[in-house]
């Protein structure tokens, strides 16, 4: 209960904040959330009347990260938790959909600058992606297949912040920053500009020795990035090269957890440890992608991209070497047309995307962290493809509505090398209707309530049809389900309190969970049902915006989570796990921060996230134990130049980010490191 009361008390002052504290100057208009124009399913409107749940990371939270990842951000926002078994090794969930991810980011879609990063075989590679090369995001929460194609979880838009300039213009910039556990980032870059085209070149380099052992890790990155336009063309391209290494030192039981949670992966009877079997994962991605915008008139334009990259992937693990080649490619184009007449407008949004992968898979005996001789070699062929049209009619500012449809399928062909005379095994998933309905209604002036009723839709990835255990479990079947939301949003006291209140319920057929085998290698099967329907609170005040004293700026937020979510007709032989909470998900999250921007240069952010229990299997036997994370950045910025001091942990809390569901062993645990810091300087800056 000590966590709930502090969080309470927080959440309380931040909610009186607005009505006791008296601005040094009036919010400047043209500065407001309320003005942000949110680029959501290809649209452009105002946060407030878009109707979905939509949650913006802005560039402050990007900027003023306690942490050389996306980490902080993500989880300063309810309903979304991004998590890190071990650097470099990210999770990512919304509303609960990390049920099936024990690593790497499914069931969602993501998108850079409008290219897709998630591959033709359903999996994103996230970890690839640095920090310094986003600039904003808009997560869009719960079923969007009618827009943005198979996804039951939602999609993330990232934003590299890429723009022109009334003249032309260079900029080098630079960072350099250490700290505990062998931490050290450096990256450079050149940026130009001009009226009409705008590049950036950008190296980045991080290593960390980690905190556990078998736990450090490396990533180097090389990203050239523009956009240019001419007449009625624009163009955007996007080319990075990473090579990212980062060691897995496995789940450990509650028991070792609590006597020395440093420790990797013990051996276990015949199983030999991570130390021993040097446990790793080895990624170098080549992508390539390019966008087209082509604007025929003032009400007609069509958008058009294309991607292709290139991975090699290996993982020594405990039981196996697996080698992995990939090859994908893929491509879409829409047509946007627009219309007004008087208070009326319209706009339709018709067009697909399809992506492909070709998959070589090899697995071998791991002997040491050397690959022995080969168990499996396998071939697979992954499509997916979805059409969608979206039509949206808008009111003066008092009426928005969006109805959309589409059709999604995903197939599979597999072949087993190794085995003499083998054929391919097809797997197709039927083509399934998604449907969304949404509207926006506003009440008055900065006060909106919208509803949405949409199907999602999301087949096994890859990493599902063929896990680590070398099968291909053909039988799995795609998860679908029907959510219902209202929410409330806009603000109040001459918008100096932003809120955003969302209720939903999800009901999710053919949920996809983790399984292990006896030698501790995953797989995956449907798990009957979930029911998903919980409450998500944001409430941001500004007391100082552009204040003509010493504060410059100031934000606070506060937000809450409530996910009581279920296992609905959920067997497993003889065992009913029917109404038991949903494996990996904390019934609820509170959050608080505040960004501090005084006149002199000097800035502090911060952001406390306290987060309940959560279930470790399903049987819900196990539990991780509640925690408080408190983390923090103070800096001084003046002339592009920016000197920084971070603390993560602040509380010295023994906590799991990113536990192992349904681990063999009860082996749950992947210990966060305690109290550590960062000190750093960036040059060059914007």
């Amino acid at each position: 209960m000590k966590y709930k009361v502090i969080c309470c008390i927080a959440f309380l002052l931040s909610v009186m904040q607005p009505l006791c504290v008296k601005a040094q100057q009036s919010v400047n208009d043209t500065a407001r959330l309320t003005d942000v124009a949110v680029t959501a399913f290809y649209g452009r409107a105002k946060w407030q009347t878009i109707p979905a749940a939509i949650a913006l990371v802005g560039p402050s939270l990007v900027k003023n990260s306690p942490l050389p990842s996306l980490l902080p951000a993500m989880n300063s926002l309810p309903g979304i938790r991004m998590e890190e078994r071990s650097p470099g090794s990210y999770r990512l969930s919304i509303r609960g959909s990390l049920l099936r991810s024990p690593f790497g980011v499914r069931n969602i879609k993501v998108y850079l600058d409008e290219l897709p990063l998630t591959d033709g075989g359903g999996n994103t590679y996230l970890n690839l992606i640095d920090l310094s090369q986003i600039n904003n995001a808009e997560i869009l929460k719960g079923p969007v297949a009618a827009a943005y194609g198979a996804g039951t979880g939602g999609a993330v838009l990232f934003q590299s912040g890429l723009y022109f300039s009334e003249t032309t213009a260079n900029r080098l910039y630079g960072g350099i920053a250490g700290g505990s556990y062998g931490l050290f980032q450096q990256q450079s870059g050149w940026i130009y500009n001009t009226p009409n085209f705008s590049s950036n070149l950008q190296q980045v380099h991080l290593q960390s020795d980690g905190y556990r052992e078998q736990s450090a890790m490396r990533r180097d990155a090389f990203k050239w990035q523009g956009t240019f336009r001419r007449g009625h063309h624009n163009w955007r391209f996007l080319s990075f090269y990473t090579d990212l290494y980062y060691q897995t030192p496995g789940g450990i039981n509650e028991t070792q957890f609590n006597r020395n949670p440093k420790q990797a992966r013990q051996p276990a009877g015949a199983l030999p440890g991570a130390v021993q079997q040097r446990t790793a994962i080895y990624n170098k991605t080549f992508y390539n992608g390019v966008h087209h915008q082509l604007n025929l008139n003032q009400k007609n334009s069509i958008r058009s991209f294309a991607v292709m990259s290139l991975t090699g992937f290996k993982n020594p693990f405990i039981t196996n070497y697996e080698e992995r080649a990939e090859d994908n490619f893929g491509t879409g184009s829409q047509w946007q047309y627009k219309h007004q007449s008087g208070d009326h407008q319209w706009q339709v949004n018709t067009g697909g995307e399809w992506q492909y992968q070709h998959s070589l898979i090899d697995n071998f005996g791991n002997r040491s962290g050397i690959k022995d001789t080969v168990q499996y070699s396998d071939k697979v062929y992954a499509i997916q493809w979805f059409l969608f049209s979206q039509f949206q009619y808008k009111y003066r500012e008092k009426l928005l509505i969006t109805a959309g449809l589409s059709t999604n399928q995903q197939s599979y062909r597999y072949r087993r090398l190794t085995d003499a005379g083998s054929t391919y095994t097809r797997k197709r998933i039927s083509s399934v209707l998604t449907p969304r309905l949404a509207l926006t209604y506003t009440i008055r002036p900065m006060l909106n309530i919208y509803t949405v009723l949409s199907k999602g839709f999301s087949a096994p990835t890859l990493a599902e049809f063929r896990p680590s255990d070398g099968n291909f479990y053909g039988d799995l079947n795609a998860e679908s389900g029907w959510n219902i939301e209202a929410g409330i949003k806009g603000g109040l006291a001459n918008e100096r309190l932003l809120f955003d209140i969302a209720f939903y319920r999800f009901k999710l057929n053919n949920a996809i969970v983790r399984r292990n085998s006896n030698s501790g290698a995953e797989y995956f099967v449907n798990a009957g049902g979930t029911l998903q329907q919980g409450v998500e609170v944001m409430l941001k005040t500004f007391p100082v915006r552009n204040g003509a004293g010493k504060i410059k700026e100031l934000s606070i937020w506060s937000g809450y989570t409530h996910q009581p979510y279920r296992f609905t007709n959920y067997r497993q032989g003889n065992t009913d796990y029917s109404n038991k909470k949903l494996t990996g998900v904390p019934v609820s999250t509170w959050i608080l921060g505040f960004d501090l921007q005084l006149r002199n240069g000097i800035y502090a952010t911060t952001f406390f996230n306290a987060v309940s229990s959560i279930p470790l299997n399903d049987a819900n036997d196990a539990y991780a134990k509640a925690y408080q994370l408190l983390q923090g950045r103070l800096g001084y910025r003046v002339r592009k130049i920016d000197v920084f001091l971070t603390v993560d942990n602040a509380l010295n809390q023994l906590y799991s980010l990113g536990n192992d569901i349904n681990a063999l062993g009860r082996r749950y645990y992947n210990a966060a490191a305690p109290r550590n810091y960062m000190f750093g300087m960036n040059f060059g800056l914007r």
